[in-house]
């Protein structure tokens, strides 16, 4: 037996060391990336000119640095990883989701609202493919990868900058309207309301059925609980926060865009002030993290809620939304 010491020794370490390396490159690869200057962006993604960037400029080169960032960042797109360290991952993985859902819902939007003076005008070849390429499985690792299909997105929302930027052609617009506007933050709104929700599910919520409040006549296909409880299971609590993380950093970058590229409309409305509150919401929950994991104390307990804290900020943001989207219904 006394002879068997030294090779299991040896076959231990061998076993434990590819598990430490990973280990390291896991804490080397759970980063999240910073944020990124708008004018740099433009600048990146844009041809050089000495005139001012024309509408839809800064939301397009946002969208595209984005996508850029998801794609390229510290270890690349982690999501659909089969092998360690990406596919023992959780934090990035979740932090990319929040950032593909709001890169898809701004797709989609250029393709359906800003792009199209109305709704019986053609939609923009371009933005087709990028919403069509943006859709793919995020956890697609094969035939096709995901990577290849975000990046074929990436080619196709270029191509369409550079005929919105191009000042002899005319077949590619940004139109900066209050109901294209509106109908964007439409979907920002439930984004928000969704992971609110969820974030604020950590510590368990008895919630009132309000699926029919309002209208007297609305029915639902099948009958539902009128108080139910409702709690974020504790193995997705971190899942949620990260998820949250990303989207909140994603339309940060987008809405400082929107800023850009729909100054006269905000003026009009005298709504600027509104829309940088919303940025102001979603600056806080990119603060740095305190704690190595994501702590989930009682709402009023001894140690903290991160989730509940995300929660704070996402709701405030969240109904500045909703009051932006009713300031600019108003004439």
């Amino acid at each position: 037996m006394t002879g068997m010491k030294g090779p299991l020794r040896w076959l231990a370490l061998a076993l434990a060391l590819p598990l430490v390396v990973i280990a390291g490159a896991m804490l080397v690869l759970d980063h999240e990336p910073a944020q990124f200057s708008l004018e740099e962006a433009a600048q990146q993604w844009s041809a050089p000119t000495a005139r001012e960037p024309v509408r839809g400029v800064y939301t397009t080169a946002a969208t595209l640095q984005i996508l850029e960032t998801l794609l390229h960042k510290r270890g690349g797109y982690l999501s659909n990883d089969v092998l360690p360290p990406g596919a023992w991952m959780d934090n990035v993985p979740n932090w990319e989701w929040g950032v593909l859902t709001q890169l898809r819902d701004m797709a989609k939007s250029l393709r359906n609202e800003f792009s199209r003076s109305q709704t019986q005008s053609t939609e923009d070849p371009d933005l087709t493919r990028a919403d069509n390429h943006l859709n793919i499985d995020s956890d697609s690792w094969m035939f096709p990868a995901a990577e290849r299909e975000y990046a074929a997105a990436q080619t196709a929302l270029q191509g369409y900058l550079e005929r919105l930027d191009d000042g002899e052609q005319r077949d590619a617009q940004f139109y900066a309207r209050a109901d294209n506007l509106r109908n964007w933050l439409g979907l920002v709104e439930k984004r928000l309301g969704d992971l609110s929700q969820r974030l604020s599910a950590s510590v368990g919520q008895v919630r009132i059925n309000t699926d029919l409040a309002g209208e007297s006549a609305a029915e639902q296909s099948t009958a539902t609980a009128a108080v139910r409880i409702v709690k974020t299971p504790w193995n997705q609590l971190d899942d949620v926060f990260y998820e949250a993380r990303g989207a909140s950093w994603a339309l940060l970058h987008l809405l400082r865009a929107i800023e850009r590229d729909c100054a006269s409309v905000l003026e009009k409305k005298n709504a600027r002030v509104s829309l940088r509150q919303i940025i102001r919401e979603l600056e806080s929950t990119q603060e740095s993290l305190g704690s190595p994991i994501i702590l989930n104390g009682g709402g009023f307990g001894f140690t903290a809620n991160h989730s509940l804290v995300m929660a704070s900020y996402i709701s405030r943001a969240n109904a500045a939304v909703i009051d932006l989207r009713m300031l600019l219904e108003r004439g």
